[in-house]
């Protein structure tokens, strides 16, 4: 995934990210894929985390160059070790300069990343640059406030022991790529053409509490950083409500929870 400033979202472990996001990223991968209906040619995705989503446009397209870019070099790393019967191409780099010729690429795909790039109108029309006339660009992020359960049941829970839990939650649920219009406008700013817009849902499923709960602590994004700054009295007593919702009154077990994704796709005018 592709970070914005350090504050915004913390990328220093592909395998701990992986664990928290990549197993439902890949998850998304599918339908995120059939709705964005790229044109045949070479795929960029930009903000390619641990490789979900470069890793399902090279096995469903094995004919195609398939390539992933992503700021932290540590979810590159990783990306490339998976690299193994598919074959896409991880690179490094700067989603709002990307190192990529005009009109290179027939299709490119933002998953889950836009809201915590920096300036995601300029990596917008950057992509707009590398994709060719008549190109599709697909994006999709999640919808925080209203479809994704593992998130609420963290924050809300949180937000009720801790203030700054309910800062951290404010500011992620209220931003504005995060609301229904977020991705429409901010294609249409960067002058995308036949702007479709559809709604993602996939079920994150964990095997039990422990499941749910260990790879929140792994330091990665917003969930991440803030469960590491915690004192551990606090931690506990934070795990503990969170395990109470978790749980609902009945024994520890499986959970299926919602994940629901806002998704755009639109033409390179």
């Amino acid at each position: 995934m592709q970070p914005a400033p350090a504050s915004a979202y913390h990328a220093s472990d592909g395998s701990a990210y992986e664990v928290l996001l990549g197993r439902w990223t890949a998850r998304l991968a599918e339908p995120f894929l059939d709705f964005a209906k790229f044109p045949a040619g070479d795929l960029l995705e930009v903000g390619c985390g641990t490789g979900s989503l470069a890793l399902a446009m090279a096995c469903r397209w094995p004919d195609r160059r398939v390539v992933g870019i992503d700021i932290a070099e540590p979810y590159v790393a990783f990306a490339r070790t998976r690299a193994k019967v598919c074959a896409p191409t991880f690179d490094v780099g700067d989603a709002c300069s990307l190192p990529y010729a005009d009109g290179e690429f027939a299709g490119g795909a933002a998953q889950l990343v836009l809201n915590f790039v920096g300036d995601p109108l300029a990596a917008i029309r950057e992509m707009c640059r590398v994709v060719r006339r008549g190109g599709v660009l697909a994006a999709a992020v999640w919808d925080f406030r209203g479809g994704l359960v593992y998130q609420r049941l963290f924050w809300d829970t949180a937000a009720g022991i801790d203030p700054t839990a309910a800062r951290a939650r404010d500011r992620l649920f209220s931003g504005a790529l995060a609301l229904p219009d977020g991705l429409p406008d901010l294609f249409a700013r960067a002058g995308l053409v036949d702007v479709e817009c559809a709604s993602l849902t996939i079920r994150m499923d964990y095997a039990n509490f422990g499941d749910y709960w260990q790879p929140l602590l792994g330091g990665q994004g917003p969930v991440g950083a803030y469960a590491a700054a915690l004192e551990p009295t606090l931690r506990d007593r934070i795990q503990a409500a969170v395990r109470n919702a978790y749980l609902s009154g009945a024994p520890d077990g499986p959970r299926s929870l919602t994940a629901a994704a806002w998704a755009v796709r639109a033409q390179v005018p």
